[in-house]
Formats: structure tokens, C-alpha cells, sequence
């Protein structure tokens, strides 16, 4: 038996695999696009922008797509597109990246989270209708590390109580639900485009929608430049002025990148699909991990697995932490770590930061009613955290080099017993508020 290299032992992974987990891929097409607008000096013109746009529209077959400069203000866009304003209640699942939820407060709305699946680590259907009040206008979906929600229950859910659908696909690009691709359930969808991505094209956010006044509302909230294509009334007559005072255009450097990946995603993605399924099979041959993907043939993919994370049995390893394990991970030579995002709703600022001087928690300064969660109502969110870690994301596919990687985890299950006697357990809380995710 092979001695743990954290306990002093020899390192299981030899070989440098960063090459194969790079990422963005950059291609020789992408660069020239790049300097062909810097040369002409229309990084901030549209057109490359709209014909981006229509492709990505196209790729998923939606009506409209409507560009941003990061996929917080296609969030907030598309918020403002659903009429969310003050007073209104929009659910969200508490274990998320903050941009998913955090727009609902400038518009005047107020965040109820809900708890999360343990398997899927998006929002849980079963518990959206206990957060249901005469004031919820909307539910905010995750697809939370690639791994599409339960959008049977959800839009069963929305349709019950006439409820608009946000489906943030941050995380989830050309992922499929049962044959349909997330980003096409609900009444508007959000993407993030920045280079850590799965659609990676420098800085972005594109914003999905089959209905035109949503469309016409994100267009008249923060790009000005695009005014004169508004045909709603009510609409018209404010233009020429962004009504939410902001300015979300994308440059067209970002255009460029993304006009060069959408022409080669597929390919790329179905490499980074060979690769991580059979390194995911490999780890789930281990006893105590079970890799964060759907089940085979149940119809859901993980389209670029952005994000890659296995859950931890603590009890099959005698109470060693995940802390601890992570550990001995890297000591390996695998560079992994406890945890995923925290529970936004442990935060201060969704407890009693009043951000706005209104005398009041921002949280509750227009709520009819104190929605605050308290520890311990949403169990799952809280504690996931001492239950995932993450693992490595491989782009390309190389036999020896994943089962190189593999080793590492096999070694430091087999070995697991030699690391409780100095285990000093976890901390209170693990993750980050933000993933930064590492090779």
C-alpha cells in the first residue's frame, strides 16, 4: 500500500495535466476576428453584435436574443423585462451565485429562497409552493453546475399559480432537459458568456426570450443605442434615454470571439463530454463518491460541464472531513476543494444590510412580510457545503492522463484511514461566495 503523500509519501500524479483542463480554447480564427474590429475601431458598434445575436437565437430556436456586458445585466435585463418591481416576491434557490437573485433588489423586489435537491444541487421543486404568497410574481431556476433542473415540476408549478419563469443558464450552456435545451422553458433565460464559462467569449451575457415585450423592456432598460427598434407604445415614448440609467452594451471584441465559438462549440463540448464521462465513471467506481452529473438515459446532458463537482459519504469514510480528504487530494497532485457556493441567505445582506438608506434592511424595504430565512430552515443549502467537492474538468480527452488523475483519488480512498488521526474536521461553513475555479 502506497504511502499518502500528504503523510510524507511520493505524489500519485506525475505529469503536469493543466494543458489538458485549459481553458478558454482560443483559436486562430478567434484572434484574427478579434483584431479585424480592433484595427477598424468598432469595439463599441452593434452590428457584429446583432448578428451574434441571431445566431445564438437561432441555435436554440427563441425569437429574440438581446446581448450584455456580463450575464448580471442579462439578469437584470430580463427582471426588468418580467415587470418585477416593488412589492414583488421572486423565489430563488439560496444556494447559488448571488448575480442570480441580487438584480430583484434594485428593481424594488424582495428575494424568498428556497432549499435545494441534494442530488441535482438546484432549487427543489418540492419546496417552491410552502414560499408561494399573493405577492410572488416569478421563480428563478439554476441550472446549477450544468445539471438541468426539474423543469416538469417547475413549470408545472408556474402554470398553477401563474408565475413567470427566469431561467439562469449561466452555468448550463447546450444543456438538455429531455430533449429540450435549457434557456427554452421559461418566459426569459440569461446567460453569462465570460471566459470561465462553458460559451466562453471574453465578457458577456446574452439574454433569451420568445416574448417581445420582454425583449422590447430589456432593450429600453439599459441600451440606449438600440432604441429605435422598439415598436410598443407605451415603450416609445421613452426613448432615447435608457430607463434604468444603464448601459449594457457588449463590446464588439466579445461579438467577435462568440461569432468564431458558436461555429465550433459542439465539437469542442463533445470532446469535453468523452473526457469527463469516463473520468466520471472511473471515480464512481469508488466507495463514498458519487460524481455531480445526471443519471444515464434519463435525457438530461451537461452540454460544456462547466463547474465539475462529486458528492462525499462522509459515513463510508468514518467521519473523515471533506476538509481533510481535499487535502490529501492535493497532496496528490489534484487540485480540488471542499464545498461549492454558500447559502445566500446566511449573508448580511439578506438579513439587515440597509444598502439604499431607507431606514430598513434592503431585504424587507418593500415586503409586506419578513422573509428572512432563519439557520436552519433551508438544511439542504446549509449544509451541501461539507458534502461536494470539486474535481477536475477535463477539455480534452487523454486515456493515460485521467486515469493518471484517477489514481490519486484511488489512492487516497484506499489510504483513508491513515488520515483520521490528525483530522481536525471541517470548519463552520465551506465554499465561496463566488467559485473560482482552479485547473
Amino acid at each position: 500500500m502506497k504511502k499518502l503523500a500528504l503523510l510524507g509519501g511520493e505524489k500519485a500524479i506525475k505529469t503536469d495535466y493543466s494543458e489538458f483542463c485549459k481553458w478558454p480554447i482560443i483559436t486562430k480564427e478567434m484572434e484574427e476576428k478579434v483584431l479585424e474590429i480592433l484595427r477598424k475601431g468598432e469595439m463599441s458598434n452593434i452590428e457584429l453584435t446583432k448578428e451574434f445575436e441571431k445566431e445564438y437565437a437561432k441555435l436554440y430556436g427563441m425569437k429574440y436574443a438581446l446581448c450584455h456586458n456580463n450575464g448580471t445585466a442579462a439578469i437584470h435585463s430580463a427582471l426588468f423585462g418580467l415587470k418585477i418591481g416593488k412589492g414583488d416576491e421572486v423565489i430563488c434557490p439560496s444556494m447559488t451565485y448571488w448575480a442570480s437573485c441580487l438584480p430583484v433588489l434594485s428593481l424594488g423586489g424582495t428575494v424568498v429562497f428556497a432549499d435545494i435537491d441534494e442530488e441535482s444541487l438546484c432549487i427543489n421543486p418540492d419546496d417552491i409552493e410552502r414560499h408561494i404568497s399573493e405577492k410572488t410574481k416569478a421563480i428563478i431556476v439554476v441550472h446549477y453546475a450544468g445539471y438541468p433542473a426539474d423543469m416538469d415540476k417547475i413549470m408545472a408549478i408556474a402554470k398553477k399559480y401563474n408565475l413567470k419563469v427566469l431561467e439562469d443558464c449561466s452555468h448550463s450552456h447546450w444543456c438538455f432537459y429531455k430533449g429540450k435545451l435549457t434557456g427554452t422553458f421559461g418566459d426569459v433565460s440569461a446567460f453569462s458568456l465570460m471566459s470561465g464559462k462553458s460559451f466562453p467569449i471574453g465578457e458577456g451575457g446574452i439574454m433569451l426570450t420568445n416574448d417581445l415585450e420582454i425583449y422590447e423592456r430589456s432593450i429600453i432598460f439599459g441600451h440606449y443605442e438600440r432604441h429605435s427598434e422598439i415598436t410598443i407604445d407605451y415603450l416609445k415614448k421613452g426613448i432615447g434615454i435608457p430607463w434604468g440609467g444603464y448601459k449594457y452594451r457588449m463590446h464588439q471584441l466579445s461579438s467577435a470571439v462568440g461569432i468564431v465559438f458558436i461555429k465550433i462549440f459542439k465539437e469542442i463540448f463533445a470532446e469535453i463530454d468523452k473526457a469527463m464521462t469516463y473520468f466520471c465513471d472511473l471515480l464512481d467506481t469508488l466507495p463514498g463518491i458519487k460524481t455531480h452529473r445526471p443519471p444515464k438515459n434519463s435525457g438530461l446532458t451537461k452540454g460544456g460541464w462547466y463547474a465539475c463537482f462529486a458528492h462525499y459519504d462522509k459515513e463510508k469514510f468514518d467521519g473523515l472531513s471533506i476538509t481533510r480528504f481535499c487535502e490529501a487530494l492535493r497532496a496528490e497532485g489534484v487540485l480540488s476543494f471542499p464545498g461549492c457556493n454558500k447559502p445566500l441567505h446566511l449573508h448580511p445582506l439578506f438579513h439587515d444590510i440597509d444598502v439604499y438608506n431607507d431606514g430598513k434592511p434592503t431585504v424587507i424595504r418593500n415586503s409586506q412580510r419578513d422573509i428572512r430565512s432563519k439557520v436552519g430552515e433551508l438544511p439542504v443549502s446549509e449544509n451541501i457545503g461539507k458534502k461536494v467537492f470539486s474535481i477536475p474538468r477535463f477539455v480534452k480527452f487523454d486515456k493515460g492522463v485521467i486515469e493518471e488523475v484517477f489514481s490519486a483519488f484511488e489512492k487516497v480512498v484506499k489510504n483513508y484511514k491513515e488520515l483520521l488521526k490528525d483530522d481536525k474536521g471541517d470548519p463552520p461553513t465551506l465554499g465561496n461566495w463566488g467559485l473560482t475555479f482552479r485547473v
